[in-house]
């Protein structure tokens, strides 16, 4: 059974139904994405994958475990974990404070240390600005920031959406490196992103997502190099 299991998962929004049975596996240790154009469904696959919305249908297991529908906090202590979209971080609070409400269901003192240790190590900027509020924070800076917050909750699985959105291109080579480094010290990585490029570039393997159904999928330097998704989503004639 894989790390991560999704089999017909179906979500409505009213009478929108915004996911028609998409099926995807994530296996430990890998980098998946999911890439498509806005308003795929992309986003809204992390948020039922997280809790934040229930599926009409269909079943996601997390290590053979049901976790569809359950509640997004039990799901963190699970190990499953997001950075959301718009990075989702609390502009009045300082950068130390947001790191500590990423810890909020663990009771392990010294591991959050630990951890929060290594998340200044992966983003050295955000130790420069520890007492400052996170609303004063660069769009790359506030990325960082949402990222890190979220390894401060340990997770085994690491849900990113949209991790480059609203970044000069340095800043995504930056924010890439990192999540290939987070994923090579043993964090499972599935990655939402517009930028395919980047995304098939660093991922081990792909779905395609269009209208809310998965079209195509296989390993990411196989659809990297397909006509059609050249074609489509990288800006190859």
């Amino acid at each position: 059974m894989a790390f991560l299991c999704i089999k017909d998962l179906r979500v409505h929004y009213g009478a929108i139904e915004a996911l028609q049975g998409v099926s995807l596996s994530v296996e430990q240790g890998q980098i998946v994405t999911l890439i498509g154009c806005n308003g795929a469904g992309k986003s809204t696959t992390l948020r039922t994958i997280s809790g934040l919305l229930r599926p009409t249908s269909g079943s996601i297991a997390f290590e053979d475990r049901v976790i569809g529908g359950a509640a997004p906090h039990d799901i963190v202590r699970m190990g499953v974990v997001q950075a959301p979209e718009g990075r989702g971080i609390f502009a009045n609070m300082s950068v130390m404070e947001n790191l500590e409400l990423g810890a909020f269901a663990r009771r392990d003192a010294a591991g959050v240390a630990k951890d929060r240790e290594r998340a200044l190590e992966l983003f050295p900027r955000l130790r420069e600005r520890l007492r400052q509020n996170a609303g004063t924070l660069s769009g790359g800076e506030q990325q960082m920031l949402a990222i890190g917050r979220a390894l401060m909750a340990r997770p085994r699985l690491l849900l990113l959406d949209e991790p480059s959105l609203g970044l000069a291109p340095q800043v995504v080579q930056l924010i890439f490196r990192i999540i290939r480094e987070i994923n090579e010290s043993g964090t499972t990585i599935l990655l939402v992103e517009q930028n395919a490029h980047m995304a098939l570039e660093i991922a081990h393997h792909a779905y395609v997502l269009e209208v809310g159904r998965i079209v195509m999928s296989g390993p990411a330097r196989e659809l990297a190099r397909s006509d059609e998704i050249r074609r489509a989503y990288l800006g190859v004639a």
